[in-house]
């Protein structure tokens, strides 16, 4: 479904992205993980077509992602971090208007709204303004928004920044049902724990991949203490602290 083959990004002559290589099947889930300022944002940012990688090559469902035109878009669905729907707009008309964006036509618009309405659980705040919804509501009507027109592959920025806990549990069994459904997800988040609902992760810092696998084979990279097997943060920790030893001995021997 995705498969980028050494993507590079470069700001005035700087690369902030060196060589990165992923690739998404069909209904996986997938991480990316990093420390504030590692790059997994500008990555993503390439991934789904926000912004123009400088080298290498992106596929997104066959397509070329990096010279085709709307009709490969049309397949991405994006979910931004901030909420990032009109807050004057009711749910309703945030609603009709992604709808009428995505260019869905007027039987198949009422049935994919009436389908996020149920499948969201929106009935009850239709009319209301969509600035003034309860956090979890946001999440719910942005992520409802993402999937009007049935997209193949969906990109979700730190989709679950600022939710409380019940309602990240709500949102990821979400995405286990869309991944069920054959749908592509590739997500950001600096939440531990939900590195364990995917079933790819990737370990970004200083703008290169450092660690790729499952959550399983991840934590097998942490240092385990009485014979118990280390977290996925203890790993996290000790795959980035690795990293920046060997670069900084690299340095020194330069």
């Amino acid at each position: 479904m995705l498969s980028a083959q050494h993507l590079v990004k470069a700001f005035a002559g700087r690369r902030v992205i060196e060589e990165v290589t992923l690739q998404l099947e069909r209904g996986e889930v997938v991480g990316l993980l990093g420390p504030n300022g590692a790059g997994k944002t500008t990555t993503f940012r390439m991934l789904c077509g926000l912004l123009a990688a400088s080298g290498g090559t992106l596929r997104v469902a066959g397509a070329d992602l990096l010279r085709a035109g709307p009709s490969a878009r049309q397949r991405i669905g994006y979910m931004a971090q901030k909420f990032s729907l009109y807050a004057s707009l009711t749910v309703q008309e945030n609603l009709e208007f992604f709808a009428s964006a995505y260019n869905l036509r007027r039987r198949e618009r009422k049935e994919r709204i009436d389908w996020a309405v149920g499948q969201f659980e929106l009935k009850d705040r239709l009319d209301a303004p969509s600035g003034q919804l309860p956090g979890g509501y946001k999440q719910r009507l942005a992520l409802a928004a993402s999937l009007l027109h049935e997209p193949e592959i969906l990109f979700l920025d730190e989709p679950t920044s600022g939710a409380d806990p019940l309602a990240r549990r709500a949102f990821w069994r979400r995405i286990s049902a869309l991944a069920d459904q054959g749908v592509t997800v590739i997500v950001t988040t600096h939440f531990m724990p939900e590195a364990e609902y995917c079933d790819h992760m990737a370990i970004l810092d200083a703008g290169r991949i450092l660690a790729q696998g499952t959550p399983a084979e991840i934590r097998s990279r942490a240092p385990g203490k009485d014979g118990q097997p280390g977290s996925m943060e203890d790993a996290f920790i000790a795959v980035v602290e690795e990293a920046r030893r060997n670069e900084s001995n690299r340095g020194a021997a330069a």
